[in-house]
C-alpha cells in the first residue's frame, strides 16, 4: 500500500503573504481522496523525531538555537519568515514524516511526503523558507541505520538543491543531482555532484530528452540502493518563481520517466513534493496529484 505522510500542521499558514502556496497542502489530500486515487488509509500523521535523527544532517549548535528562537535576526532573515515555535515544530515534523517514509519505501517500494523537499537548508543554517532539510535527513538516517549503502538524491525542483548539496558535499555514500533553472534561485549555487542547469523556456521536448540521457546513465554509474526524488512542480511554464516551460503532461511524463525507471530497477523511492507557485492553485495541485495517481499506476 502507498504510504502518504500528512500532518495538519502542513497546512499551518505562514507569515508574509504565503497562505496562496500553503494552500496545496490542504487541497491535495482532499483531491486525492475525492477522485479515489488514495484512501484515508494510504496517509500517516508524523510526529515530532528524535533530535539525533537531525543533527546527523545538521550542525547541532543551529539546530538547537534554532529549537530555543536564539538564531540571529540576520541567519532568520536568510531564511524569509519571522521565526516562532509552530513554524519550527513544522519543519521537524515535515523531517519526520520523510524518515517514516524511508521505512515504508522499503517495504513497499515507495513512499511520499506531501511537503518537503526542503532543499535549501544547509548543515548550519537556513534558507529560502527551509530550516532544516528532510531529504538529507532521511539520508543520513538510511545510512547509519545500515539500511542503505548507496544514496541517489534525483532534485527536479526549478530550483537547485543548494543544501542538499553542501549537506554531503564530503560524504561519497550520497550522491547528489539537481537539473534546475540556470536563471533560478539560489544564485550562487553550490555544486552538486551533478548539475544540469537549464535556460529559460526549457520546454518538455528538451527537458525530457536530457532527463532520458541522463538517468540511466547515472544509475548505472552511481548503483544506488535507494533513490531520494524531490519532485517539485515549478518547473510548470508561468509558475511565479521559476524560470522553465514544461506543460502539465510533460511535468506527468517527467515523474514517470524518473519512478517507471526507478521501479523497474527495483530501488525504492521516497518523494517529497517540493515547491510549486503557479498563478492557478488548481495546476498546483493538478500536478502534484499527477505524481500519486501515477505511483499508484506504477507500483501498486
Amino acid at each position: 500500500m502507498l504510504k502518504i505522510a500528512y500532518h495538519p500542521i502542513y497546512k499551518h499558514p505562514l507569515p508574509n503573504g504565503h497562505r496562496f502556496p500553503m494552500m496545496k497542502y490542504e487541497l491535495l489530500p482532499q483531491q486525492l481522496m475525492h477522485e479515489g486515487t488514495c484512501t484515508e488509509a494510504n496517509f500517516f500523521e508524523p510526529e515530532i523525531p528524535n533530535d539525533k535523527y537531525i543533527v546527523a544532517a545538521h550542525d547541532p549548535e543551529y539546530f538547537y538555537d534554532l529549537l530555543n528562537m536564539k538564531i540571529s535576526a540576520k541567519a532568520a532573515r536568510k531564511i524569509g519568515f519571522p521565526l516562532s515555535e509552530d513554524l519550527v515544530e513544522r519543519e521537524r515534523i515535515i523531517a519526520d514524516g520523510t524518515l517514516k517514509a524511508c521505512d515504508f519505501a522499503l517495504e513497499h517500494g515507495i513512499s511520499m511526503n506531501i511537503a518537503g523537499g526542503t532543499h535549501h537548508a544547509y548543515s548550519d543554517h537556513g534558507e529560502a523558507f527551509c530550516m532544516l532539510n528532510d531529504q538529507a535527513i532521511g539520508a543520513k538516517y538510511l545510512i547509519q541505520k545500515g539500511f542503505a549503502k548507496r544514496i541517489l538524491i534525483i532534485d527536479l525542483d526549478v530550483h537547485q538543491g543548494n543544501g542538499t548539496a553542501e549537506i554531503f558535499q564530503n560524504d561519497t555514500n550520497v550522491f547528489t543531482f539537481s537539473m534546475h533553472g540556470k536563471a533560478n534561485y539560489p544564485f550562487k549555487k553550490e555544486k552538486s555532484d551533478l548539475d544540469i542547469a537549464l535556460e529559460k523556456g526549457t520546454t518538455d521536448t528538451l527537458y525530457l530528452s536530457i532527463l532520458k540521457e541522463t538517468l540511466p546513465k547515472l544509475l548505472d554509474t552511481v548503483q544506488p540502493d535507494f533513490v531520494f526524488y524531490l519532485c517539485g512542480v515549478d518547473v510548470l511554464e508561468g509558475d511565479k518563481l521559476g524560470t522553465l516551460g514544461l506543460t502539465l503532461q510533460g511535468c506527468k511524463l517527467r515523474d514517470h520517466y524518473v519512478l517507471d525507471t526507478c521501479n523497474k530497477l527495483e530501488i525504492p523511492v521516497q518523494c517529497s513534493m517540493g515547491g510549486g507557485y503557479s498563478p492557478d492553485i488548481k495546476t498546483i495541485v493538478e500536478a502534484h496529484a499527477n505524481t500519486f495517481r501515477l505511483t499508484q499506476e506504477l507500483y501498486f
